[in-house]
C-alpha cells in the first residue's frame, strides 16, 4: 500500500513538472547611432531567432531612435508594435513568423531588423515588401539568414 502511494505521488509530481510551461526568454536589441563594427544607425543584433512567448527589450543606448513593426512584415494575427523615441520598450512575441521592424527616422539609412519567432510562416510575404534606401539591401541579407 505504501509503495503504491509513493508511486502514485511520484507519477503525479512528474506529470506536474512535465505540464509546467517553459519559462520565456528575454532578448535585448540595442538601438545605436554607431554599431560595434562602425556601421552607422543599427540595431544590434539586427537578426534574432526566438521562441513564441519570448520577449525582446528594445534599448535606446544612444538617443534619437525607436523600433516599430513594418506593415506587411508581420504574421497574420500578430499585433503591430511601435515604441516612443528614446524609450526602452519590451515586446512579447506570441505569433510565429517573421517580424520586420525599423527605426522611423533612420529607416532609409538601413536601420532595420528582423525577429524570427518559431517557424517563418510569412517569409515570402515579408520578402515581397519593398523598401527605400539602404533598408532594402539590409533586409535582403537579414531575410536570407531567416531562409537558412
Amino acid at each position: 500500500m505504501a509503495r503504491s502511494i509513493i508511486s502514485w505521488a511520484g507519477a503525479a509530481l512528474a506529470l506536474a513538472f512535465a505540464a509546467a510551461p517553459a519559462s520565456a526568454a528575454e532578448h535585448v536589441v540595442n538601438m545605436l547611432t554607431r554599431g560595434s563594427d562602425g556601421t552607422p544607425m543599427v540595431f544590434e543584433p539586427a537578426y534574432l531567432r526566438i521562441a513564441p512567448g519570448d520577449t525582446v527589450r528594445f534599448v535606446p543606448v544612444q538617443p534619437g531612435h525607436n523600433a516599430e513593426s513594418i506593415e506587411g512584415m508581420i504574421p497574420a494575427g500578430a499585433e503591430p508594435f511601435k515604441n516612443p523615441f528614446n524609450v526602452e520598450t519590451t515586446v512579447t512575441f506570441t505569433v510565429e513568423g517573421v517580424y520586420g521592424y525599423k527605426c522611423l527616422p533612420h529607416y532609409g539609412m538601413g536601420m532595420v531588423g528582423v525577429i524570427q519567432v518559431g517557424a517563418p510562416a510569412n517569409l515570402d510575404a515579408a520578402k515581397a515588401v519593398t523598401h527605400s534606401g539602404r533598408a532594402g539591401e539590409v533586409f535582403t541579407g537579414l531575410l536570407a539568414e531567416v531562409a537558412n
